[in-house]
């Protein structure tokens, strides 16, 4: 269980995070459950603004999944009748350098809760907790291309072809920053081409409603063309730069 106070709203953080500790352990992702927003259980967050979510709440994801398994090397080395030094992890299996003795993960989390077999130096479970302040900020960096065609006579724009190419250091999910792009592109050129707040002369506001404000639609666009470099950020452990606002 990952348990955030980074709180998403629809930027897939969740399928990041539960991937995170699924890829660690080596256990299967639908075992992975995320909890957020929940003040009963999570007693401080500070949400996503700023495109913060992976670079500062991922970053701390990953600060206790790392605390969970040096514990968990240390808990199967003794159960191994070894040192941690000699205890490789791979695929979700500890096994003893040069030997045959394996545990998997599943058996070493179930020993650190019954705590049958006690490890000197150790407390029973296998959880952390970690948060991560930056000691500076990160900013993705790109180049963006707008090919239009204008009528002269109405003054309409129609998009012809749009290319993007960002560098958002290490991509976690491909797919989901590729959403995030794709939506902060529209959302700009909503915000270019048709969305106005606009009130009539009496100081009444008449694009109140979806029924009257111009949001940017589908049909409006070409299918955007995109690309990436990627340039680690030494900002943050992971080299991960926020996404959400790059188009």
């Amino acid at each position: 269980t990952v348990l955030t106070g980074v709180s998403p709203h629809g930027q897939g953080q969740e399928t990041v995070f539960a991937q995170m500790v699924s890829d660690a352990f080596g256990i299967p992702i639908e075992d992975v459950t995320v909890v957020h927003g929940d003040t009963d259980r999570v007693p401080h967050g500070v949400g996503t603004f700023g495109s913060r979510g992976i670079a500062v709440g991922g970053t701390a994801v990953q600060l206790a999944v790392d605390k969970v398994s040096a514990k968990a090397r240390r808990i199967a080395a003794h159960l191994l009748d070894t040192t941690p030094e000699r205890v490789d992890f791979e695929g979700g299996v500890f096994r003893v350098r040069e030997g045959e003795r394996t545990l998997g993960f599943r058996e070493v989390a179930e020993a650190a809760h019954l705590w049958s077999v006690p490890v000197p130096g150790e407390e029973p479970g296998l959880e952390a907790v970690a948060r991560f302040e930056p000691e500076g900020t990160t900013f993705p960096f790109g180049v963006h291309l707008c090919q239009v065609e204008l009528d002269a006579e109405t003054g309409e724009i129609a998009i012809q072809r749009y290319l993007a190419v960002d560098d958002v250091g290490r991509v976690l999910n491909p797919l989901l920053a590729d959403g995030q792009r794709l939506g902060g592109i529209v959302q700009g050129l909503g915000q270019a081409l048709c969305e106005q707040v606009v009130y009539d002369d009496a100081g009444q506001l008449v694009t109140a409603t979806l029924m009257d404000y111009a949001m940017p639609k589908a049909h409006m666009f070409p299918r955007f063309e995109l690309d990436n470099t990627v340039t680690p950020t030494p900002v943050n452990p992971m080299g991960v730069k926020g996404v959400g606002e790059a188009g």
